[in-house]
């Protein structure tokens, strides 16, 4: 059973814990054996006090949060304790748990759309909350209902109490559903991925709301997520999860300051930071997680860790005190702790990565100029007709270099990946040009010529299981391209296994198919598939969000080395600014269909100009609890505005802190007139649009 009470902490004078977890386990049955997804994990969370549970993917963190939950499917087995108050929860029947979720204990889920019903406002499903477990009328329980969505922010509560979930934006969803984990103030509360897939600054206002819905009810809060940044911020103790247990214990300064265990060193040292124009070399974890069936003896970390020793393998090491730090699971853990062994073993690749300063000096391979794009807004089911206009892209301008990575940054809807598909479609667009290698989309004719150009230009998607045919093997994923530019079986061939050569892939997964692959092999192989044709261009979607850190820094270095090898243009679209900061030369940032800042990397982060790019840059978590915590934030109100009305004037007069504090001629400028791009004395290519700075 994992230890969990620290030196120094309020368990230390007596405080009761809310929730104790002792011994716990959950199998899941599998065709190859049972899955022993949790074993052994146990803690004590006290009131008032941050958990945070961090790991790679199939760690077991979520399956501890169902099981203290209750929500396990049928067929897992669940052994250990789970103490609420005192009441063991394991055991109980459907009807007694439900008594006490919600009520007792309250879960804030990744996915706030599927944890709200459709069919019911939103007003509705806090009153039900309220009088499922309170005796309430319908009309106290509604004006409760209106109180708690005032308490998370939500603007015009009264008003949006009768909206529908599809009718709130991805971050007021997940208000909603943080008010109805709190509705009858829980003593314990569990937030599964709160963040995952939200904006940096939504991400930023949703662990507000958070921390207040905490001290509003002095809850114990569990927070399970994979941003070390998050925890760093946020948590009071921390627990790193490998293979099922909880290998590494301690408070968020003690871990932050001196990992004891080579895992958890290895995790921070694969976390790309913003706080520093430093770029060290981003170090990933080697190999992959043991699969949960049938463990071999031994340390399950042995084959990954670069400090094991012999007597690793043998048996699985007990999480032991270690005096100063907290509870580790490492037989090296006492020469790690007084600094005599580095846990991070090598330092990882010396590769220098491609946002730390070069340019590309090559050829323009994309350039676009005032590109424009709408959307009919449409009503009715059978007879539709147009009621609007939606101005997803407004006279958007960059260029791109050969050797050169242009990173499009911004909030959900701000029009980035309408830009991107755009260059893709090799098309007239709608409004503005488009120039691909020299070639004027809009010139090209042919059938022929388009696909003679669409070899230059290439894409990588966010999702890597989904760009993948499922039933091909690897092989045959990476030649179809090949056959469609009219290659012989001879030199598919040898292609192939030069393109796997290329992006760290061993011959023998071209025979695997894409189920069988990791989340980083799927990825390797997107590329590779992408790098087929030779392209000049690659569009890159979102390609590291759905990877875990460890795997997302051997991509990252791929990307790197990739672009300095081939000289290959990139053009990312991107929502996490420190992965941006790492592989981007430049920045343009994008707000509702504009570019309201654009320039060198290091210089925006070392001196934004635009009120927006300053939010956003203050809204990134750092991994450091001491700068994490001492950082000064742009807190952005309200809601982007809706593409179909954007304001007359700058597109970001609704939300501008800036716009709150200038003179009435400023002001009226700001509502009035679109502010035109502004040079920045002394600064090559950096250009903000506002009228206040």
């Amino acid at each position: 059973m994992t230890l969990t009470t620290l030196a120094g902490s309020p368990a230390a004078t007596g405080a009761t814990p809310v929730l104790s977890v002792r011994d716990l386990r959950v199998t899941f049955p599998s065709e190859a054996g049972p899955v022993e997804a949790v074993r052994g994990v146990g803690f004590d969370l006290l009131p008032g006090r941050t958990l945070g549970i961090v790991g790679e993917s199939g760690s077991g963190k979520s399956a501890t949060a169902m099981a203290v939950m209750g929500l396990l499917p049928p067929s897992a087995e669940l052994r250990g304790q789970v103490l609420l108050g005192g009441r063991d929860l394991i055991g109980l029947g459907d009807k007694e748990l439900s008594a006490v979720r919600g009520d007792s204990i309250g879960m804030v889920f990744q996915d706030p759309l599927s944890a709200l019903t459709p069919i019911f406002s939103v007003g509705r499903l806090l009153s039900d909350a309220l009088r499922v477990h309170q005796d309430l009328t319908k009309r106290a329980a509604w004006e409760q209902a209106v109180e708690l969505l005032d308490l998370v922010g939500i603007p015009d509560p009264r008003g949006r109490a009768k909206s529908f979930p599809h009718e709130f934006s991805g971050g007021m969803r997940q208000r909603v559903v943080i008010a109805m984990a709190i509705a009858n103030k829980p003593s314990v509360l569990v937030a599964d991925e709160p963040t995952t897939a939200l904006d940096v600054t939504v991400q930023a206002q949703i662990l507000d709301v958070l921390r207040l819905a905490q001290k509003e009810t002095g809850a114990g809060l569990v927070l399970i997520t994979h941003d070390l940044g998050v925890v760093a911020g946020h948590a009071d103790d921390i627990a790193v999860m490998y293979a099922g247990r909880f290998v590494e214990r301690a408070g968020v300064d003690e871990l932050f300051r001196r990992p004891a265990m080579p895992y958890t060193a290895r995790l921070l040292a694969a976390v790309p930071t913003v706080d520093s124009g430093v770029h060290r070399p981003l170090v990933p974890i080697g190999g992959e997680p043991p699969a949960l069936v049938d463990l071999p003896g031994g340390c399950p970390f042995a084959s990954r860790c670069a400090v094991a020793r012999d007597e690793c393998r043998a048996d699985e090491p007990e999480l032991r005190e270690i005096t100063g730090h907290g509870h580790v699971a490492c037989l090296r853990a006492d020469e790690i702790a007084d600094g005599t062994l580095d846990p991070a073993g090598e330092t990882g690749p010396g590769d220098r990565p491609s946002g730390s300063g070069s340019t590309g000096t090559g050829d323009v391979v994309l350039r676009v100029e005032d590109l424009v794009k709408t959307f009919p807004v449409t009503k009715g089911a059978l007879l539709k007709r147009r009621v609007g206009t939606l101005h997803a892209v407004n006279r958007v301008s960059f260029e791109l270099r050969a050797g050169e990575t242009l990173g499009l940054v911004g909030e959900s809807g701000s029009g980035k990946t309408t830009t991107l598909l755009e260059v893709l479609r090799l098309k007239q667009p709608e409004g503005g040009r488009i120039e691909v290698a020299g070639t004027d989309v809009a010139t090209v004719g042919s059938a022929a010529r388009v696909r003679e150009l669409r070899r230059d230009v290439q894409i990588v998607m966010q999702d890597p299981l989904g760009a993948l045919n499922p039933r091909l093997p690897v092989f045959q994923l990476l030649a179809e391209p090949l056959r469609a530019i009219g290659r012989d079986r001879e030199s598919i061939r040898s292609r192939i296994h030069e393109l796997l050569t290329l992006v760290g892939l061993d011959a023998s997964v071209s025979g695997r198919f894409p189920a069988a692959l990791s989340g980083g092999q799927r990825q390797r192989v997107g590329i590779a598939r992408a790098l087929a044709t030779e392209p000049k261009l690659l569009a890159l979607d979102e390609p590291l969000s759905a990877l875990d850190v460890s795997v997302q820094a051997g991509v990252i270095n791929l990307l790197d080395r990739l672009k300095r090898e081939l000289g290959l243009a990139y053009l990312v679209v991107a929502h996490d600014l420190a992965v941006v900061r790492y592989i981007s030369d430049r920045i343009a940032v994008m707000y509702l269909g504009h570019i309201v800042e654009t320039g060198d990397t290091e210089t925006i982060f070392a001196d934004p100009k635009h009120p927006y790019t300053r939010a956003l840059l203050s809204a990134i978590p750092v991994p450091d609890p001491r700068r994490e915590r001492a950082r000064e934030r742009v807190v952005l109100r309200g809601e982007q505005p809706s593409a179909t009305r954007p304001p007359a004037g700058c597109v970001f007069v609704d939300r501008c802190p800036l716009y709150r504090l200038a003179d009435e001629e400023v002001r009226r400028r700001c509502r009035t007139e679109r502010p035109e791009p502004t040079a920045v004395a002394g600064r090559a290519g950096h250009q903000y649009a506002c009228h206040a700075v």
